[in-house]
């Protein structure tokens, strides 16, 4: 097996290990986009593995700097690193701009260099755009739309997908020590404290989460203004990804936030999310 068929080999796996939400989007795509949104997410996947991690926090930090270094080889065309190696005809092809590689790997040092607590309004805004507008902006790439309306979609797809990730996963995210609530709507609902159990015990909880839904709700509506002016049949994938979250979303207003336990969609619920889209699968 070549150097290469070795590095799709493993990204593949890294995917169908992950069984992520994004999976059946991806699977919609035909085979050379299929195979670059793959090395696409397994990057993303690799640096969210470090980050929240058993390692120390300066293990955490030196491993995330060894992927900036692999990045400028990426670019410089001398990969390393299997998921690098599948990325360079991505790279090439759909002339992916290293600037939201770079900004992804930023946003998630964020977490990796301190525990998140209760970030301003604006530091959320940011750790969005990086950690999730940037990968919109690598896939509408692929996608091959191009334009003001195609990256106003997927920068506010990207805020409203992770929005709606932050309020699925308070509890998950308090017991690893995080809170991504921002302090201006805590201190608004009259939450001074910071501990992040104590916040999600606190009365006035209900009050942030129905604000942050209000928020991600809005997200959802500005991409879908946006999609108006889109090539929507090249943002396809991207419009099944919208669909499925925007169902978790429901799902999660229909039950008391902070949950108790994890909400999901299960994996027939997002197949028929994609096949009503009316997309075909790719094998």
């Amino acid at each position: 097996m070549s150097l290469q068929a070795e590095a799709e080999a493993h990204v593949l796996d890294i995917v169908r290990r992950a069984r992520s939400s994004f999976y059946w989007s991806m699977r919609l795509l035909p085979g050379e986009k299929r195979r670059a949104m793959y090395a696409i997410y397994a990057y993303c996947r690799e640096l969210d593995d470090i980050a929240d991690g058993s390692l120390p926090r300066a293990e955490k930090l030196a491993r995330l700097e060894g992927w900036r270094r692999e990045i400028t080889a990426l670019y410089a065309g001398s990969p390393t690193h299997p998921i690098a190696i599948a990325l360079a005809g991505p790279v090439a092809r759909y002339r992916l701009d290293r600037r939201w590689f770079e900004e992804i790997l930023t946003g998630v040092s964020m977490d990796a260099t301190g525990d998140i607590l209760a970030p301003s309004l604006l530091e959320l805004q940011l750790y969005c755009r990086r950690v999730a507008g940037a990968v919109g902006m690598l896939s509408i790439a692929v996608y091959g739309a191009s334009g003001k309306a195609a990256a106003g979609f997927a920068l506010a797809l990207g805020d409203a997908v992770q929005l709606t990730n932050i309020l699925r996963d308070l509890r998950e995210d308090a017991a690893d020590g995080r809170l991504y609530l921002p302090a201006d709507m805590l201190e608004a609902a009259g939450i001074h404290m910071r501990d992040p159990d104590a916040v999600l015990d606190h009365p006035s909880i209900t009050r942030v989460c129905a604000a942050m839904i209000d928020w991600a709700e809005q997200r959802y509506a500005d991409a879908e203004d946006a999609l108006r002016d889109c090539d929507r049949q090249a943002l396809r994938p991207a419009i099944v990804i919208l669909a499925t979250y925007k169902r978790l979303l429901d799902r999660l207003k229909q039950d008391e936030l902070p949950a108790s336990h994890r909400i999901r969609l299960g994996q027939l619920e997002k197949i028929a999310i994609a096949l009503r889209a009316g997309l075909t699968l790719k094998p």
